[in-house]
């Protein structure tokens, strides 16, 4: 059942079949471009501007394998399918689509800048997880988009994304990261308060464990009288004992066995 209302789903979202007929559509554009620039070996070809072109669908890219900068946006693309085996791609620029889908670009580990803004991705998790392979990515965009409506969203692409240094184009901060650390990963932040309040802190403690009341000890029943007023605060009160204290004749005298003033504590529970 699951499997027959996908479909439906995913065109109410606004996806299409991939059509052969817009994949060869593609392929005049590209020639064109590299005309423009006047490549003609696949392996001179660093940079293609394919943007405003009203693409639906790219041909496989993977042909040209030293490609590194890749312009797409303002198009209409529903997914990325084109680029599989381009592993020198620094950057990438597809906002301003109908992208819905990222599967495909987990194949790009040079990625380091990646424009995504401007799209109908709806699945943060989806999201995160193709682009957790990136390991040097670090200026991401995914603003407008239907998952940024999620709570704490920038700070759970951050805490799956840490290598991210600017995301959508703001700096990402080290209290952010604090922050991330503290909701995400229990744990961890319990680890560091314990080593920077030098491990005054249980370390050993699970928020997401249920709270566990102690068992109570059982005290015998003559002793319970006095357990209980132990358990008392405790009031102490010091005050100067004038018993001791010379009178003005003693100290004209000048006796000798005068002792000097005492204190006088009294301890009241």
């Amino acid at each position: 059942m699951m499997e027959a209302e996908k479909p439906h789903n995913l065109l109410s979202a606004g996806w299409r079949p991939r059509r052969a007929s817009d994949v060869v559509q593609s392929k005049p554009k590209v020639e064109d471009q590299l005309k423009i620039c006047g490549h003609k070996r696949d392996a001179d070809v660093f940079e293609l501007f394919l943007s405003k072109k009203e693409l639906t669908e790219v041909i496989d890219l993977s042909r040209f394998k030293n490609l590194k900068y890749l312009w797409l946006h303002h198009n209409k693309l529903h997914g990325i399918t084109f680029l599989t085996r381009n592993y020198c791609l620094a950057e990438l620029y597809l906002n301003n689509n109908a992208i819905f889908d990222l599967e495909g670009l987990r194949c790009l580990p040079s990625l380091h800048i990646l424009m995504l803004h401007h799209n109908e991705l709806t699945n943060i998790d989806a999201t995160v997880k193709e682009l957790k392979g990136m390991l040097n990515l670090k200026t991401l965009t995914l603003y407008q988009n239907p998952l940024c409506q999620y709570n704490l969203y920038r700070l759970y692409v951050i805490y799956h994304l840490p290598g991210v240094e600017l995301l959508d184009r703001n700096q990402v901060t080290e209290k952010e990261r604090r922050s991330m650390i503290t909701i995400f990963n229990h744990k961890k932040a319990h680890i560091i308060q314990s080593i920077a309040f030098r491990g005054k802190v249980d370390a050993s403690w699970n928020p997401r464990s249920p709270f566990k009341q102690k068992p109570a000890q059982k005290v015998p029943s003559e002793d319970a009288v006095f357990v209980r007023s132990m358990k008392r605060s405790v009031m102490t009160m010091t005050s100067l004992n004038w018993d001791t204290v010379p009178t003005r004749e003693e100290k004209y005298l000048e006796e000798k066995h005068t002792e000097p003033a005492q204190m006088l504590r009294v301890t009241l529970r």
